[in-house]
């Protein structure tokens, strides 16, 4: 399958999505959000692919949107339009809903919805060098694919408080001393630092993990005891659990 702004590669039971606009700083429009859903859906329904990686191609994860392409939309209420919206939207559900470890590699620049689709994800990797941010009252924009709700959830409402009302950049370093990232390291480590984690995660049972996102993601939006009691009563069909013990008998 070909696409125009992004690149889909597979190896060895990892598929890499890049977003790929360098010239743009991989700045996000309709058709790369239309490109990244129909990936995420191949990755989907590839039973060798137990691992996806989201990266940007060049100096940038991505900066955000593509405001250019903005000037010839009518901006409202501080809304990017429902072109992008609804688009991106269905992008970051899909991440969520993919029964496979979806990992951000953050090379670089990472802004504003840029940033909206990396907290989608379930794993950061992050270049120690990468400038991320939520920029959105800079621009006198409001969030709109999820920052509102995933960033304080990941730093904490009083940090993502300062982060929004700022919109000052942050490095990765930075990122992980939040608790934003699980890692950062130096940019030329970055493929080998991500490399490391998909292979940690690909010999473990692909059924077991889908379960656990699915619990991971439902206690998210939950408070603890419905989040118990979804755990507890929760059905999942895993089928390799007797060969993986067998192991050990």
């Amino acid at each position: 399958m070909s696409f125009e702004e992004i690149i889909y590669d597979t190896c060895d039971g990892v598929a890499t999505i890049t977003l790929n606009r360098p010239k743009a700083l991989n700045a996000i429009t309709p058709t790369m959000l239309a490109e990244l859903k129909r990936a995420l859906e191949d990755a989907g329904a590839d039973d060798a692919i137990g691992v996806v990686v989201l990266t940007g191609e060049g100096r940038a994860f991505s900066a955000g949107v593509d405001l250019k392409a903005l000037n010839e939309v009518k901006l409202q209420a501080g809304s990017v339009g429902s072109g992008l919206d609804g688009a991106a939207r269905e992008v970051i559900d899909a991440i969520q809903a993919l029964p496979k470890v979806v990992i951000a590699k953050i090379n670089g620049f990472c802004f504003t919805g840029a940033l909206e689709l990396a907290l989608g994800c379930d794993l950061l990797v992050v270049a120690n060098e990468a400038k991320l941010g939520d920029t959105h009252t800079k621009w006198g924009l409001r969030p709109t694919w999820g920052m509102s709700a995933r960033l304080p959830d990941a730093i904490g409402l009083r940090k993502a408080r300062e982060l929004s009302f700022t919109a000052r950049t942050f490095t990765g370093e930075d990122a992980v001393n939040m608790g934003l990232a699980n890692r950062a390291v130096p940019l030329d480590e970055l493929d080998a630092a991500v490399q490391e984690l998909a292979d940690a995660i690909l010999p473990n049972s692909r059924e077991s993990i889908a379960a656990y996102k699915q619990l991971y993601n439902q206690g998210a939006s939950q408070p603890v005891a419905e989040a118990l009691a979804y755990e507890r009563d929760a059905k999942f069909d895993i089928s390799d659990t007797a060969d993986r013990l067998a192991e050990f008998m």
